[in-house]
């Protein structure tokens, strides 16, 4: 339920602008991995019922008739300011010169402020819409009381209202007092503005902090400096777990500038997001601190996980997935169709660790000063940051501010708070102003990683090509193992994502979570757990087309058969949906099948192509969008790998932002080559071999392909852009390559070696490909209209 007060005359509210102050509240799903204890339930507003209540939006309008919004999401690269803006301009009936936007700092009055999961738009749309409804809906009413005239002959249009049968007119500004003593309209009756009045949402418009952004001035968190502000350098233990034995600080404080050297005591194990602990250098400058750093002198003891090997790991995995796990769903009878299928296949999948790799590493500053806090910090999770800061530091909650930066990306990195506290930690410790700043060894050694993962399927067809059984192993440790040890079985949440929703018409079918315990920190990266479900299922759909001899891409379409929204619940499966509702976003296969159908029909799918090259397709769900991938590559004899053109297809329902999603979706595509060519993490002894992009790389402009971007046009509820892209491109690229080389590709990342000219070995017989006369390409109708 939706909740709207005119707070014009609370005094705490005079830092929001003043003047007409509207506030919205409604609930929020908390993220359950947000912080290491969960908060304290929001407290109701005054002159609300008590309950699970968020005020979560504030517009302000000043006497001046300027509007301001708090804007309650970090923004990150993926617009959210500009996007929160542009909702609430049209409903405002707003002139765009005359909006700004107010960053919030982390408070519990916001409610969730954890930027993850593409789900900023689904749960601030319509709150935001409601909110900007009710304050025009009151300008209004003011020109209406002075006019002594019906409101309904009251329009608000570009910051004036106009009275429609005399043509009179007063500017917002004009009316802004008497709004203020007004009541708010009941959200239930609120009159919304028609989609064919926007001037904002769906058209292009510049972003609000593109001029700053040109000009230097929007202050990330790397680029905070306070007078009198100290920096540190902290040594951590190279093992996930290990703590200091002793060390030797004699080196390091004879670097002209190094000030102190401080021991960071080990958290409880698992950590959580606490500090790793470790041994801090102190110094005036950042090049003293990383020096004096160098020189330290350590002896750890390496804990619980010192004789933590990746590739141990993998073989442990490896034997799980090959033993009856956990069901989670299941259909039909597999043994008994597998047993008499025509055709019977098993491949394995493999994807290690892989890390976030923001471009901006964690970085923070903290100053303490008359028993205060005050963080600056580029957070994806503000409001957690505070509670958990209270909680390490034994303060309360009023007595810390963490202020969020702009981030140099966040893909899920920047909602965990372990250098916050590290930062906070510092501050309070030393008595003043402390700047934390993680190298990029630091980043890549001792970050969040995306788990470790194994999957096995079995996959059987009938005489016809009809795939007929289906079963699909999934094996990776729980990301609940960062904050419980004994959390070995990924939880319902985690298995949704790509897994358990696997949304192909097979009559026989069963899935299964095998156990794996955990020897690192663990965090979902962009694009989540998806990312290597959709690698493992979508390249065995492409194994079973072409074990059939028939096009792929048809291939896939046939199979989206039946029901065309699947009823999880009513196949018996616990299934999280994202954490949404399945009502709202339901499981829609028409949806699969028209962002399928976009995608060949601009992709030229089944086109001549040149040899060693070879066209790939996926198709995915995630966070209730549909995503779509072709992809053209070129493998050269030494097994080089060139993407000419890549079209990606996106539908996230109704779209506020289109700039916006287009840069999300290049983005993603950038990423999740990045991820399908160099994304690996290995551990030997404990420690996290890599450690810069010399040996974990990124996707260079070199690499850029051709990008086609096409967005679906929707009537549907708006959903997620930033994660869902990233799955479907790793499983499109190996489905390129096989049909290129007739190589399969089940590990990431992409091993080239494998790629080079075999003398005598045929490529694939697809129609992605060359489309070759032996196999027709089936036409799927028309192009649906742009």
């Amino acid at each position: 339920m939706i909740r709207i007060a005119n707070l014009s005359r609370r005094k705490v509210l005079k830092a929001l602008g003043g003047g007409l102050v509207v506030g919205a509240w409604f609930p929020l799903t908390e993220d359950a991995q947000a912080i290491e204890q969960p908060a304290k339930p929001p407290t109701a507003p005054v002159g609300f019922e008590p309950g699970q209540l968020s005020p979560n939006v504030f517009i302000a309008v000043d006497l001046s008739g300027a509007v301001t919004l708090t804007v309650t999401r970090p923004e990150m690269g993926q617009g959210i300011r500009t996007t929160f803006a542009m909702i609430m301009a049209d409903e405002l009936a707003a002139s765009w010169p005359r909006i700004s936007v107010r960053q919030a700092d982390g408070d519990i009055k916001y409610g969730d402020q954890v930027t993850d999961a593409s789900r900023s738009i689904m749960l601030y749309e319509r709150p935001l819409r409601l909110a900007a409804a009710s304050v025009r809906q009151m300008l209004e009413a003011a020109a209406a009381q002075i006019w002594r005239a019906l409101i309904a002959d009251c329009r608000a249009v570009d910051h004036e209202v106009i009275h429609v049968p005399t043509a009179r007119v007063l500017a917002y500004d004009q009316l802004v007092k008497t709004a203020m003593g007004l009541p708010v309209p009941n959200p239930e009756k609120l009159r919304l503005q028609d989609f064919s009045s926007r001037r904002y949402v769906g058209h292009a418009i510049p972003s609000i902090d593109l001029a700053a952004m040109i000009h230097g001035k929007t202050p990330f968190g790397a680029d905070i400096a306070l007078p009198g502000m100290k920096y540190a350098s902290i040594e951590r233990c190279p093992v996930y777990g290990g703590k200091v034995k002793s060390f030797d600080q004699s080196e390091a404080m004879s670097v002209r500038g190094v000030e102190k050297v401080i021991e960071i005591p080990a958290p409880p194990f698992p950590s959580g997001h606490l500090p790793l602990g470790g041994v801090a250098v102190i110094a005036t400058n950042s090049w003293a601190a990383i020096e004096g750093r160098r020189k330290l002198k350590i002896e750890w003891d390496l804990g619980p996980n010192a004789a933590h090997d990746s590739a141990a790991d993998r073989t442990e995995m490896e034997a799980t997935v090959r033993r009856t796990g956990r069901q989670v769903r299941a259909l039909g009878n597999f043994e008994s169709a597998y047993a008499g299928a025509a055709t019977k296949l098993a491949s394995e999948y493999f994807v290690p660790y892989q890390a976030h790799l923001t471009i901006e590493p964690p970085v923070a500053v903290a100053s303490f000063e008359n028993g205060n806090l005050a963080v600056l910090a580029p957070t994806q999770s503000p409001q957690n940051a505070r509670t958990v800061l209270a909680q390490y530091l034994e303060m309360k909650e009023a007595q810390i501010v963490v202020r969020p930066t702009f981030l140099g990306n966040g893909f899920g990195r920047k909602a965990m708070h372990d250098y916050i506290l590290e930062a906070g930690w510092l501050a309070k410790t030393l008595g003043g102003k402390v700047k934390v700043a993680w190298t990029r060894e630091d980043d890549i050694r001792h970050g969040y990683y995306q788990p470790i993962s194994m999957q096995r399927l079995d996959g059987g067809l009938d005489k016809n090509g009809v795939p007929i059984a289906w079963r699909h192993r999934t094996v990776f440790p729980s990301l609940n193992s960062t904050f419980h040890a004994d959390q070995v079985m990924p939880d319902t949440r985690q298995v949704s994502q790509g897994f358990v929703d696997m949304p192909y018409a097979i009559a026989n079918l069963k899935m299964e979570v095998g156990t794996a315990p955990a020897h690192m920190r663990l965090g979902p990266n962009r694009g989540g757990l998806s990312v290597f479900h959709a690698f493992a299922i979508c390249s065995f759909m492409d194994e079973l087309a072409n074990a059939a001899g028939k096009d792929p891409a048809n291939f896939l379409f046939n199979y989206y058969a039946g029901p065309k929204k699947i009823d999880m619940k009513a196949l018996g499966v616990d299934y999280s949906n994202y954490d949404t509702l399945i009502e709202d976003y339901p499981l829609d296969v028409g949806r699969l099948q028209n962002v399928l159908q976009f995608a060949m029909d601009r992709a030229g799918w089944g086109d001549p192509l040149l040899p060693r090259q070879g066209r790939g397709v996926a198709v995915h769900r995630s966070f209730v969008s549909y995503a779509a991938a072709v992809i053209v590559a070129t493998i050269a004899e030494d097994g080089t790998i060139a993407i000419p053109r890549i079209d990606l297809v996106i539908d996230c329902g109704a779209i506020v932002n289109p700039d916006r999603v287009k840069a999300l979706m290049e983005d993603s595509i950038m990423y999740g080559l990045g991820l399908a060519l160099y994304g690996g993490i290995t551990v030997k002894n404990g420690a996290v071999e890599q450690g810069n992009f010399d040996s974990y790389p990124v996707a260079r402009a070199n690499l850029t392909p051709e990008m086609h971007i096409h967005v679906v046009p929707s009537g549907q509820p708006s959903t997620g852009a930033g994660d869902p892209a990233v799955p479907v491109i790793a499983p499109a690229l190996c489905n390129a390559i096989f049909a290129a080389t007739g190589k399969r590709i089940r590990e990431l990342p992409i091993d080239t070696d494998l790629l080079k000219d075999t003398p005598g070995q045929a490529a694939a017989p697809s129609a992605g490909a060359s489309a070759p006369a032996a196999i027709p390409v089936t036409p799927l109708g028309p192009a649906p209209k742009n």
